[in-house]
C-alpha cells in the first residue's frame, strides 16, 4: 500500500461516536472522548488492561482534529481496553506552545481521574511528540509510552521544515525561540523512568523515521524502536492493517504461560 493509500484508507473511514465525553476545561476542544469495552469484548483482558490515552496529530494544526483517530480507539475498546481519545488547543484555535502542552497534560490527568490503572499514552505524528513530552513531567500518572510515527526530534523536524514550517508555527518566531524550541524537544527531555516504545514505517514520507533514530540513540536505556518494513504513516493507526496488529501488541502482550 502507497503512502497515499494509506492516509486515504484511514481518512476514509467513518468517524465513530464515543461512549461519552468528559471536558477539562471551557474551551471547545478541551475534551476527552471515552470508549469503553464491553461484554464480550476482546479476550478477557480488558478488565485489567490498560488505560489507553490516545493524541492525535496533524503537526499541532486546528485543521485537524481528533475524529481521523475514533476509528482506532473504537477498535481498540473492541480488544477490550478502556480508551480515552483526548482533544486539545491547536494553532489556529487558540493553541501552540505553551497551551497546546498544557492542554495534554490535563487532559491525560482528566482521563486518569485518580484511577489506580496504568495509563499507556498513545501518540501519533505530533501526537507522539505530545505524549513524550506529557510523559516527562514530573508527578505524571503515565506509566508507558508508545510512539508512532512521532515527531521526536523536534530541532531536526525544525531544520528539515516539516510540513511548511510546523514547527515555527507550534512555537512562534521571533525572539526567544532556540529557548522555545529547546523546552519542546522530547530529545532534551526524555521522560525518567517511563519506558518508550516508538513504532515507525520505513517508508514514512510525512515525517522521517531518522527522526525517532535519533530519539532512540539519544536515550537508549529506556527507548526501544521498532521499525516497520515498507510502511508509511498512517498504517499503525489503521485498524485491520499489519501496522495495528503491531501497535496492539504491544498494548496487549502475549501472556506469559
Amino acid at each position: 500500500m502507497s503512502a497515499a493509500d494509506e492516509e486515504t484508507a484511514l481518512l476514509g473511514l467513518a468517524p465513530v461516536a464515543p461512549d461519552r465525553t468528559v471536558a477539562y476545561g471551557p474551551h471547545p476542544d478541551q475534551v476527552v472522548d471515552l470508549y469503553g469495552p464491553r461484554p464480550g469484548d476482546g479476550a478477557g483482558a480488558g478488565a485489567s488492561g490498560p488505560l489507553v490515552v490516545l493524541l492525535h496529530g496533524g503537526f499541532w494544526r486546528a485543521a485537524y482534529d481528533r475524529r481521523h483517530l475514533s476509528p482506532l480507539a473504537a477498535a481498540l475498546a473492541g480488544q477490550g481496553l478502556p480508551v480515552a481519545l483526548a482533544e486539545y488547543r491547536r494553532v489556529g484555535g487558540g493553541g501552540g506552545a505553551p497551551r497546546t502542552f498544557e492542554d495534554v497534560a490535563a487532559a491525560v490527568e482528566a482521563a486518569a481521574d485518580g484511577r489506580r490503572r496504568e495509563v499507556v499514552l498513545v501518540g501519533h505524528s505530533a501526537g507522539g511528540h505530545l505524549a513524550l513530552l506529557a510523559a516527562a513531567r514530573p508527578g505524571t500518572p503515565v506509566r508507558r509510552v508508545i510512539a508512532v510515527s512521532p515527531v521526536a526530534d523536534l530541532a531536526r523536524a525544525h531544520e528539515l521544515g516539516l510540513s511548511d514550517g510546523a514547527v515555527t508555527e507550534l512555537l512562534g518566531p521571533g525572539p526567544g525561540f532556540a529557548a522555545r524550541l529547546a523546552a519542546a524537544d522530547p530529545v532534551r527531555r526524555p521522560p525518567a523512568g517511563v519506558p518508550v516504545t516508538i513504532l515507525h514505517g520505513t517508508d514514512d514520507p510525512d515525517v522521517p523515521p531518522d527522526l525517532s533514530r535519533r530519539y532512540a540513540a539519544a536515550s537508549p536505556a529506556t527507548t526501544t524502536l521498532r521499525e516497520l518494513p515498507g510502511v508509511g504513516h498512517y498504517a499503525p493507526v489503521t485498524p485491520g492493517t499489519a501496522g495495528f496488529a503491531a501497535l496492539l501488541s504491544l498494548l496487549r502482550p502475549p501472556r506469559s504461560t
